[in-house]
């Protein structure tokens, strides 16, 4: 979950490995043949009636669970457990850490890069240009695996809007 080759991405953590992108995985069931592969935004086919973009996009509130459930075991074991943090990287964090981690990567979706544009505004040059536009963010329902664009409904206020929870909670002096 934490290796960048599979799970981590620039922005939270993919609801699939992207290892599937050149690695499907496949199989019979009843006769039929299903095939799961890594699509970091909207699907490009109709498994279960064609919502199937939960195959590589970074949903956010699966993402504030993982940091809630982080900050939680870190307050129990605190600094004694250590993961190698991202994976491959030879850098030991603890949990508390990768949840502080995890979250600024969230958080970065909406903050506006060195190159001056915002990650949840993908290619839509108004949004990330246009005075009237580029400080409008819109709280999208999930968020490309690879580039952290924005998809799906562009309302959801109710679990993206969670980040201003992230925001504040790191803000005033760490983890509740």
């Amino acid at each position: 979950m934490l290796d960048p080759a599979e799970m981590l991405s620039d922005h939270g953590i993919r609801s699939l490995s992207q290892v599937y992108r050149d690695h499907p995985f496949s199989m019979e069931i009843g006769g039929l043949d299903a095939t799961i592969d890594y699509e970091p935004a909207e699907s490009t086919n109709y498994l279960f009636g064609g919502n199937s973009n939960w195959r590589g996009p970074v949903w956010f509130p699966l993402n504030y669970l993982l940091i809630e459930a982080l900050d939680r075991y870190h307050g129990y074991f605190g600094d004694s457990c250590q993961v190698e943090y991202p994976s491959g990287s030879g850098r030991q964090m603890d949990l508390g850490g990768v949840g502080d981690d995890l979250a600024r990567r969230l958080v970065s979706l909406f903050l506006t890069g060195p190159d001056g544009r915002r990650p949840v505004f993908g290619g839509y040059q108004r949004l990330q240009t246009d005075p009237r536009w580029k400080n409008q963010l819109l709280f999208h329902e999930y968020f490309h695996g690879d580039t952290g664009a924005g998809l799906g409904a562009s309302h959801q206020t109710g679990w993206t809007g969670l980040v201003l929870d992230l925001v504040a909670d790191r803000r005033l002096g760490g983890r509740n």
